[in-house]
């Protein structure tokens, strides 16, 4: 071998060398953070798209939400206790008559809430036939009067199922109104 080859190989190897880790640079120091970049980039668009027809969806049925939170704030119990603990005991009662069940116990409680808020939180213990039941606890789900069913417990008081026992809890807000 000449020492011209000998040349011409090292500064082939030192060449493609060179590319190697100018080619190593580049992935390291370009292409990797860019890819990273792009990546973020299109994940930030994909949420951007979410939010808006999210936020497109809530403009289209903006009058449908502000008239039921209208009418939510306008059927929520009343800012004295003493209403409003009579607002919902004449909503047990008048569900019960109309469903033929029978209310053993009320036992209710009130929570204060952050700020002008207070829950009003009512349990109650009724019997009845599973027809009754169902009409009742319908009632209490249907009335304008703005409470939430959080617990429902039903058990059978007879062998064969004909007689039950529910047990309701109920929770209503009650707030002062702005200015009040």
């Amino acid at each position: 071998m000449n020492l011209t080859q000998v040349k011409g190989r090292q500064q082939g190897l030192a060449i493609v060398a060179i590319l190697s880790v100018a080619l190593l640079a580049g992935d390291r120091l370009l292409v990797t953070p860019l890819s990273k970049a792009w990546k973020t980039r299109a994940e930030r668009i994909a949420q951007l798209r979410q939010a808006v027809t999210q936020g497109t969806t809530l403009i289209e049925r903006e009058e449908f939400i502000r008239t039921r939170w209208d009418t939510m704030r306008a059927n929520t119990l009343d800012p004295q206790t003493s209403v409003a603990e009579s607002q919902v005991l004449k909503a047990f009662d008048r569900w019960s008559r109309d469903s033929g069940v029978s209310i053993s116990s009320l036992r209710p409680q009130w929570k204060r809430t952050e700020g002008e808020q207070m829950t009003y939180e009512c349990r109650a213990d009724a019997a009845g036939s599973l027809s009754a039941l169902t009409r009742f606890l319908y009632q209490a789900e249907t009335d304008p009067l703005a409470l939430k069913v959080d617990v429902v417990e039903l058990t059978a008081r007879d062998n064969d199922g004909e007689q039950l026992t529910l047990v309701l809890q109920v929770s209503g807000l009650s707030w002062k109104a702005p200015g009040s």
